[in-house]
C-alpha cells in the first residue's frame, strides 16, 4: 500500500493568516503548527500543502516574492524539526476560472502524481469552506480548523459540504488524525505499544 499523505492549507492553518501575504517578515507559524506537524510525520504521513495564492494574479506579490515567502515558512518549520514534501500554490484569481485554484482538485492531482500517492486515502486539513471542498472531491477525510477563517465556523451546516471533523487547530488535527490511524491499523498499534 502507497505511504498516505496529509494535504494542508497554508495561510491560517500553519501559518497566522494575514490578508493577501505579502511580505517574508509577516510568516508567522501559529502556535502549536510545528508540534502537529511533527505528529502527523511522526505516523509516517507525507505532508503536502495545497494553497491558493491570488498575490499573484493581483499582481501584489511575484512568483520570486512567493517563493521567498514559502522558504521562509520552510525554514522556521525547520527549526522546529518539520520538512514539508512540497507546497503547491494556484497564482489565479477566483474569476479566471482555472482549475488549480481550491476548491478545484488540480493541484491535490499534480502532488498525487508527482509523489505516488492516492489522495482520497489521506486526509485535507484547512481553515475554509474551499479546502473541505477540495478535500470531499478528492474523497479525503476532511479537517476543518477553528484557526483562521475558521474562527468564524458557524457550525455543521457551511455550504456546500460538511467537514468530517472540526478541531481546534492543526495540533488537534494531529492528535485526531493519530487516533483515526490508530483505529485504521489496530494491530500494527498494538504491536508498536507492546514493542
Amino acid at each position: 500500500m502507497s505511504r498516505r499523505f496529509v494535504l494542508l492549507d497554508r495561510d491560517g492553518t500553519i501559518n497566522v493568516h494575514r490578508h493577501h501575504l505579502s511580505r517574508v517578515e509577516h510568516m508567522e507559524l501559529l502556535p502549536g503548527a510545528a508540534s502537529g506537524l511533527r505528529t502527523l510525520r511522526g505516523l509516517g504521513l507525507g505532508l503536502v500543502v495545497i494553497t491558493n495564492q491570488s498575490v499573484i494574479g493581483r499582481g501584489i506579490l511575484d512568483e520570486a516574492g512567493l517563493a521567498a515567502i514559502n522558504r521562509r515558512l520552510a525554514d522556521l518549520l525547520a527549526a522546529e524539526g518539520v520538512a514539508l514534501d512540497g507546497i503547491y500554490h494556484c497564482p489565479h484569481t477566483p474569476d479566471e476560472g482555472c482549475a488549480c485554484r481550491k476548491p478545484g482538485t488540480a493541484l491535490a492531482e499534480r502532488a498525487a502524481a508527482q509523489h505516488g500517492f492516492e489522495p482520497g486515502a489521506g486526509y485535507m486539513i484547512g481553515d475554509s469552506v474551499c479546502d473541505i471542498e477540495m478535500g470531499a472531491r478528492l474523497g479525503a477525510t476532511t479537517i476543518l480548523v477553528r484557526t483562521g477563517l475558521g474562527a468564524g465556523y458557524p457550525g455543521p451546516d457551511i455550504a456546500p459540504v460538511r467537514p468530517d471533523h472540526v478541531v481546534d487547530d492543526l495540533a488537534g488535527a494531529a492528535r485526531l488524525i493519530a487516533r483515526l490511524e490508530a483505529a485504521r491499523t489496530p494491530e500494527t498499534h498494538a504491536r508498536s505499544l507492546t514493542a
